[in-house]
């Protein structure tokens, strides 16, 4: 009997043995298959003290637990205000735990907001170097991860909306210039038949290939592709490729002159038109993580109106961080309600705001004009050619009012989903009232008097109030003294000055229409002065022509615009308005005359 018993475990062991040794041949099989799944989160750590990477590999299944060390730590170094060190330990938590969202938004937040600010203003090319550090490795990194985290999207949404597109950061302009430079050439075809204000466009990019192989394999297209890579070393590899291509179109200068020639060749064929359309949509889809079929889809939403045709919806201007926060937003939503994410509810109401907010941005600050101006001259002696191309840019923003019809059915629809919920209700309706107001003004100033009564008649029907009685004449000159007084300014001399300046400066960036309502606006902010006080508790004005002229010398001898600009302003008066110029040099004879002979 003890025979057998030895006999039966024996045989048993041998078994044991074997399944071990059949199972441990499928482990690499098994691990192979986790991999390309995309299962394996839990990479070793990389240039970690030996006491983290020991921790974690001896630890194994409590690994959650030096995460949860980490994190403490990490926590009192941003209260100490040691964000270097804590951007350090959150690097490693994410390295720990990739899935654990609340990580990412932590460090992408602390490099946008904390390091950045930790760096003196002076220097904001190093700021937003960490600004674009935060929003890329959310964009890049946390959310492929974490496709399905509502929260990741969120904060990547709120980076744009309120780090970039805000103006709390003292660097904020240069911010949107850096935003606008690099996405902007990406926006339009090579031979300027499609511009990134016209929807067909997108439907080229749309209609572009995905994949290398198949633009490569385009009998059209190959030779351009083999010419360009005969040129060697900068234009191998597929994404290298595409991205110096597109870096060779801006600035030829640092690439070989056969690759310049290359293209020169091409110029004004199909190939190159095709090539190009495809490197856009590429650049667009791997660097900036931005489908066109979505981009598209967002812009038909909620882009701004055609006002000849206001069923017509205009692409967003992408160049513009505001923009780029509604993508995000919306996509969050979307993912999040196609795959029941029980989060959605708890996030949806901010990224809901997120979204209205940053459509009244862009009808408030949406339009984008980058004015080029001459830097100073170079400390030493160069080339002609060289002197002529320092070059420096500046960033100015104005309204677009044909984004008022994007927001207002977006924050109409919010508000409709919160019946339920009063308080969250009032909030809303709150915001939207003031935003009303605020759009009558506007679109009055800039004389589009149809679309200010209609939005008016809006105001009067949803929010019936006694200050909305008056006509629309006269709630316009109560609402912009309103506005004035907020600030501080009690004179109208003030008040009328204040328009006249701001309209020259519309005027000096081409904003016609804008500057034509401040001058507008200005003259009836006069004449209501004048007509409504009786002459005993009046204060004489001056002729409007003194007023328009103290008004142009004080943007001219102001710090707050640019030198080219103030000159750029006077001559485009001399030359496309003289008779403004003639009365302007006449009334400024009439003062010298009127201080020398001692008249006050």
């Amino acid at each position: 009997m003890r025979g057998r018993d030895i006999l039966v475990m024996a045989v048993c062991l041998a078994m044991a043995a074997g399944l071990f040794w059949a199972a441990g041949a499928q482990l690499d099989y098994i691990n192979a298959q986790r991999h390309q799944m995309g299962l394996v989160v839990n990479e070793p750590l990389e240039n970690a003290p030996p006491s983290l990477a020991f921790a974690t590999v001896a630890m194994g299944a409590f690994r959650g637990l030096v995460v949860d060390i980490l994190w403490m730590r990490a926590d009192k170094l941003k209260e100490e205000g040691q964000f270097f060190d804590a951007k350090q330990l959150a690097e490693w938590i994410t390295t720990l735990q990739p899935r654990f969202a609340a990580v990412w938004e932590f460090h992408a937040w602390n490099m946008a907001y904390n390091i950045s600010v930790a760096i003196p203003a002076s220097q904001p090319e190093q700021r937003w170097r960490w600004v674009r550090n935060g929003y890329e490795l959310l964009r890049d990194r946390g959310i492929p991860i974490n496709p399905r985290s509502v929260q990741l999207y969120r904060e990547l949404a709120r980076i744009f909306q309120h780090k970039l597109g805000g103006v709390s950061d003292d660097a904020h302009k240069y911010y949107k210039l850096q935003l606008a430079e690099a996405i902007g050439p990406l926006l339009g075809s090579e031979d300027n038949r499609l511009s990134a204000d016209d929807n067909a466009f997108y439907d080229a990019l749309i209609a572009m290939p995905t994949e290398w192989a198949r633009i490569a394999g385009d009998p059209n297209v190959a030779p351009f592709i083999e010419a360009l890579q005969a040129v060697g070393e900068p234009f191998t590899g597929e994404q290298k490729f595409v991205q110096n291509y597109l870096a060779l179109r801006r600035n030829t200068a640092r690439f070989p002159q056969a690759a310049f020639d290359v293209v020169d060749r091409f110029r004004g064929t199909a190939a190159l038109q095709r090539f190009d359309l495809f490197a856009k949509a590429y650049e667009l889809r791997n660097t900036w993580k931005l489908e066109p079929v979505r981009m598209k889809e967002v812009s038909r939403e909620y882009g701004p109106i055609d006002f000849s045709d206001p069923n017509v919806h205009l692409p967003l201007d992408w160049r513009h961080p505001d923009s780029h926060a509604i993508y995000w937003a919306l996509k969050g939503l979307s993912v999040a309600r196609e795959n029941k994410d029980p989060d959605t509810q708890r996030y949806e109401t901010n990224t809901q705001r997120i979204v209205a907010h940053s459509l009244q941005n862009l009808f408030r600050y949406g339009k984008i004009m980058i004015l080029n101006r001459p830097a100073e001259p170079p400390d030493r002696e160069g080339p002609p050619d060289e002197a002529a191309a320092a070059i420096d840019k500046d960033v100015f923003l104005g309204p677009d009012l044909r984004m008022f019809s994007a927001y207002n059915k977006a924050i109409l629809g919010i508000i409709a989903g919160y019946e339920d919920d009063r308080t969250t209700r009032e909030s809303l309706e709150n915001g939207h009232r003031n935003m009303l107001k605020n759009a009558v003004l506007s679109f009055y100033q800039a004389g589009l008097k149809g679309e200010a009564l209609k939005i008016y008649n809006q105001l009067r029907q949803r929010y019936p109030m006694n200050e909305f009685r008056v006509s629309l004449e006269q709630f316009a000159v109560n609402r912009w003294r309103e506005e004035l007084e907020s600030l501080g300014i009690h004179d109208a001399r003030e008040q009328i000055a204040m328009l006249l300046t701001e309209g020259y400066y519309l005027y000096a960036i081409r904003d016609d229409n804008a500057a034509a309502g401040r001058e507008q606006l200005a003259q009836q902010v006069y004449d209501h002065y004048n007509t409504t006080n009786e002459p005993e508790f009046r204060i004489d004005l001056p002729p409007m022509p003194v007023l328009r002229y103290f008004a142009l010398g004080q943007f001219l001898n102001s710090g707050a615009y640019p030198e080219y600009v103030r000159v750029g302003l006077l001559n485009r008066i001399q030359v496309e308005k003289p008779d403004l110029y003639k009365q302007l040099e006449q009334t400024e004879v009439q003062l010298k005359q009127m201080q020398e002979q001692g008249t006050p």
